[in-house]
């Protein structure tokens, strides 16, 4: 933190005769060509993942909450985790074959009379093909908590709502959405406030100079600055300015949680 008021060099020392440049490195970052750039496809990116993302493993848990096969649901829920598993690496590796000119997918809408096309070089194809990869990967592993949850629910709610007739979508509405909603909550909560950090190891490994005007996000410009270019005190300073966006939006989603009713983290 202390470096990012400063213009330091490696092996300086942090106080005596540092080098003090107050928010200089933030002046430069909001100033510089790239900022609204890179703050539309963080924003861009952050919102896919808050309106698609952040719902897959909610409505999958609540589906397969319906299933009575008990064999059927542990194997589906096994495979469903497995994904999370998988290295970064390996799952932009798969989508980059299978998204190539002579992949798995341009030859399947080839059938359908679609000429083919590199969409892994389209920007406008990326935030589509980062959501779905991303949703393919952690929507298993995210859905755990929810499962938790779910069988945290007294039984005799149920039984009761039959006896007066309701059917499964009531039950669903008045019984198991409820009973979930403090877990929702909260990790909605968690979700707005990180909505300025995109992790951006999956980024890295799929985005290419062609898509940077929809891929490049603050944390990949932060990385090629900081620890490609050697600006230690640049990259700490937006890195620290995020941080304390993300801070700011945590406290005001927690608030904003309250005032309608629900639970908060403080």
């Amino acid at each position: 933190m202390i470096i990012a008021f400063q213009d330091y060099q490696p092996g300086s020392p942090f106080f005596d005769t540092a080098n003090w440049v107050g928010l200089k490195h933030i002046h430069q970052f909001i100033n510089s060509l790239y900022f609204e750039r890179l703050l539309v496809n963080t924003l861009r990116l952050s919102l896919l993942q808050l309106l698609f993302a952040f719902w897959v493993p909610i409505i999958f848990a609540l589906f397969l909450n319906e299933v009575t096969n008990l064999r059927y649901k542990k194997v589906v829920q096994t495979c469903s985790y497995m994904p999370y598993f998988v290295s970064s690496v390996v799952v932009a590796g798969m989508a980059i074959s299978f998204l190539d000119v002579n992949g798995l997918i341009n030859n399947v809408l080839s059938l359908f009379g679609v000429e083919p096309r590199e969409y892994i070089t389209d920007p406008n194809a990326f935030p589509t093909i980062y959501t779905i990869t991303t949703i393919w990967k952690d929507f298993g592993f995210g859905s755990i908590l929810y499962f938790s949850t779910l069988s945290s629910i007294d039984p005799a709610l149920y039984e009761a709502s039959r006896i007066d007739g309701a059917n499964h979508m009531q039950q669903i509405w008045h019984i198991t959405l409820p009973g979930i909603a403090p877990t929702i909550t909260i990790l909605l909560i968690l979700r707005i406030g990180s909505i300025m950090s995109v992790g951006f190891e999956k980024i890295i490994l799929l985005y290419t100079p062609t898509t940077y005007e929809t891929a490049d996000v603050i944390s990949t410009y932060v990385y090629r600055r900081g620890l490609i270019d050697g600006e230690y005190s640049f990259a700490t300073a937006v890195g620290l300015m995020n941080s304390v966006i993300n801070f700011i939006l945590l406290l005001a989603a927690d608030r904003f949680s309250k005032r309608i009713g629900q639970r908060g983290l403080f």
